[in-house]
């Protein structure tokens, strides 16, 4: 069933997926902080592009969110909210806090529309094949009514719990690749030290304990420097911040979280911020 959709934000990630709604049938008007983005997308895929987030959002069933970080979200977020009719449904994509999730959800509960947080995962490759994991936080009715419109970009799509959960399961996800990225990067290095044959020893290894997507699909790129794959330096240290913020307020010990952000800072400095996440083995090579 075709839906009344918009979507804000058209950076690698949303491009595409705004791209696959309008590929599944919907009526898909979109905004960009570039209007010559959001007009290129809309002669591409056949569909409006807005002045404003708000004129995008206006009449719309789903708004969706795809933006940087907390302050973007916020600028387009209470806009939107305030032309959105009561049974409407905003869901937000970017990785953002925890508590901006509950705060909006809050601000839209009082306006009788819906709310999830809805963090994605699954890289540029994920958004342009449709391919993406969705974490969801928000009430279940709401997340009922936007999993078949997501399913368009998802390969898997989940409700983690109330408002501000899908931020959190985010920040879990992250925490992770931190030490899986920092392991492999010790690994791979250590390997050309010692004058292995990387692909020799990745070929015995990835069928044992140590097999990881990261060891899978970054490994070869790795031993030849070569970092333009994928989620950016820059945004791993935004997400590795909230995740350290997050668990100053429960309590978690996140240690190599904490020793990796501290890495990755180390790759900015060297000139790598936008570099991808697999780039932790530059600082380890020997100048």
């Amino acid at each position: 069933m075709a839906r009344q959709v918009a979507f804000l934000g058209l950076g690698v990630m949303g491009f595409p997926m705004a791209g696959h709604l309008a590929a599944a049938g919907h009526d898909v008007t979109v905004w960009n902080r570039t209007g010559a983005k959001a007009s290129a997308w809309a002669e591409k895929h056949k569909g409006r592009a807005a002045d404003t987030a708000k004129e995008a959002a206006k009449d719309a069933e789903f708004v969706f969110i795809c933006v940087g970080d907390d302050p973007d979200v916020r600028a387009v977020a209470e806009p939107a909210l305030e032309v959105m009719e009561p049974g409407a449904i905003m869901v937000d994509h970017t990785t953002a806090s925890p508590a901006l999730a509950q705060e909006l959800a809050e601000a839209a509960g009082s306006k009788g529309v819906g709310f999830l947080d809805a963090p994605i995962s699954g890289g540029q490759a994920g958004a342009e094949n449709g391919q993406l994991t969705v974490m969801c936080g928000g009430e279940e009715s709401h997340y009922r009514a936007a999993e078949p419109i997501m399913d368009a970009y998802a390969k898997a799509c989940s409700l983690i719990g109330p408002a501000g959960s899908g931020q959190l399961a985010k920040c879990v996800n992250q925490i992770c690749i931190a030490g899986i990225v920092q392991g492999l990067s010790e690994g791979l290095n250590f390997a050309q030290e010692a004058g292995l044959d990387p692909a020799k020893v990745i070929g015995a290894i990835s069928k044992g304990a140590a097999q990881s997507w990261q060891m899978e699909n970054r490994w070869e790129t790795m031993v030849k420097d070569e970092f333009d794959f994928g989620f950016a330096v820059d945004w791993m240290r935004k997400d590795l911040r909230i995740a350290l913020d997050a668990a100053r307020e429960n309590g978690a010990s996140l240690p190599v979280a904490a020793l990796v952000d501290q890495f990755y800072a180390g790759v900015q400095l060297q000139g790598g911020a936008r570099w991808d996440t697999s780039s932790l083995i530059a600082r380890l090579r020997k100048s």
